[in-house]
């Protein structure tokens, strides 16, 4: 994990350029080869220009035809990734003879859980869609079959050996069913004005984060803005604090048996995360609170902190949603926690938001699917996701795109990295859909005070034994 994300910075080999289309293959197949031109007679030249049937002929009649795209890319967050998306539909389009998108924006866990798994059960998903890797999700329905091969596609375009090695999540037997569109970390967003208010140090050690934490408080701020309607935004948390107090080896040991979510050092994470409520460190409310919610009371300077995605730091721009205080934001990685296990400066490192492709696809979709993956995932759109999104690309760049960055805020996030001495997924990548559902419930009920930490890992355990006895 580790070579593969120091290999987002120093990655010299350049991107080639890719097939340029999808069709008009056979540029030798209709000219007549010059002996066959000088053995013409005059008279059967003159012969056939006579002949009506020999005019110049007409083109080829287009057909019209529709591909299905669902995307999550909604709302002013998702702002610029809507715009590569625009772009690269647009593109697509000019290259292939008429085709039209039908572009479907949903919001992300409706997709993923809801939408999606029942079109897949019905066998009718969209023919391309927002996909998630992980057993849960693209393994799961590679193995359904409802998901197209795409590593026949990858070779014929000349770019498998570009990724990353970020396509496991994706894959199966060997085979790729889906392509992940970029990558991020989670950390610590604060604001460096706030902090400088109160002479507290940036929180690159526990002490210092609790200090700032309940110094904070102290002053009617909220420590750490958080928006958990949505649960999957406080588990984000809730994962790196399992990586720092049970070790970054407990994430992909929950599938596997070798980690228990009951275990001590487990549920010592979820009790962590409970002090933390009881102390006030969260927004007052924060079950009724969206995403963007979280984002807006940062910027509002109502909190000082927020855990996040790196994402977040195209947020911060001049020109953005958080532009109130661009260049009064920082970022850092979860300091290490006392008597925690493993390696303390781990952080996780996710690529598991992507593209998949319906298996039901006819020749002129399958066209499409072709020059979409040709045109989304190329150097140009990775690197525009870097630098205008702050995703971390999930294929390789150049040297020379990668002295392109500038911005202070995305070299943190890429210096956090490659500081990082090992790296761990988020374990929604990782264990299986139903077993994640019942870590929002089960988090919410904690947030709730419905739950003990205890009740919380026994519960999701319980989930995660019938999977895992069910996949035998």
């Amino acid at each position: 994990m580790k070579k593969k994300l120091t290999s987002v910075l120093a990655a010299s080999v350049a991107m080639s350029a890719v097939l340029a289309g999808c069709g008009g293959n056979n540029d030798n197949g209709g000219a007549a080869s010059p002996s066959a031109s000088e053995s013409a007679s005059p008279s059967a030249s003159a012969s056939a220009s006579a002949s009506p049937s020999a005019s110049a002929s007409e083109p080829p009649k287009v057909e019209n035809f529709t591909v299905s795209l669902r995307h999550i890319q909604i709302g002013e967050p998702q702002k610029f990734r809507k715009a590569i998306l625009d772009d690269v539909v647009k593109k697509t389009e000019s290259e292939v003879p008429g085709l039209k998108f039908e572009l479907d924006g949903v919001e992300d866990s409706v997709n993923r859980f809801t939408k999606l798994p029942a079109e897949m059960a019905a066998g009718n998903p969209p023919k391309v869609f927002s996909l998630f890797g992980g057993a849960g999700d693209a393994q799961k329905y590679a193995k359904a079959g409802r998901l197209l091969d795409l590593t026949p596609i990858l070779d014929e375009l000349g770019i498998k050996d570009k990724f990353l090695n970020v396509l496991d999540s994706f894959s199966v037997d060997g085979k790729v069913y889906g392509l992940p569109i970029g990558g991020n970390t989670e950390g610590i967003f604060y604001n460096t004005e706030l902090f400088a208010k109160y002479n507290l140090n940036p929180p690159t050690t526990w002490d210092d984060l609790i200090k700032a934490a309940d110094t904070l408080a102290q002053n009617k701020i909220t420590p750490f803005a958080v928006g958990s309607k949505g649960a999957w935004v406080p588990n984000m948390l809730v994962n790196t604090l399992i990586g720092r107090v049970a070790g970054e080896a407990a994430i992909p040991g929950f599938k596997s048996g070798e980690a228990k979510w009951n275990a001590p050092d487990v549920v010592a994470a979820y009790q962590l995360y409970a002090d933390w409520e009881k102390k006030g460190y969260f927004t007052k409310g924060e079950l009724g609170k969206e995403y963007g919610d979280m984002l807006n009371d940062f910027v509002a300077g109502k909190a000082g902190m927020m855990f996040d995605g790196s994402w977040r730091n195209s947020a911060f721009k001049n020109d953005a949603v958080g532009a109130a205080i661009a260049g009064k934001v920082a970022y850092v990685a979860l300091p290490a926690v006392p008597n925690g296990k493993g390696d303390q400066t781990a952080v996780n490192a996710n690529y598991g938001e992507g593209y998949g492709f319906s298996a039901d696809l006819n020749d002129n979709e399958l066209a499409a699917v072709k020059a979409f993956i040709k045109n989304m995932y190329s150097d140009e759109m990775q690197l525009r996701g870097l630098l205008e999104d702050g995703v971390l690309p999930s294929m390789q760049l150049s040297d020379a795109s990668i002295s392109q960055v500038t911005d202070p805020l995305l070299k943190q996030v890429l210096d956090v990295l490659k500081s990082a001495g090992k790296t761990f997924p988020h374990f929604d990548s990782v264990v299986q859909s139903k077993v994640y559902t019942e870590t929002e419930t089960q988090l919410q009920k904690l947030i709730a005070g419905k739950a003990t930490p205890q009740q919380v890992g026994d519960a999701i355990q319980k989930v995660q034994d019938a999977e895992n006895a069910a996949a035998k």
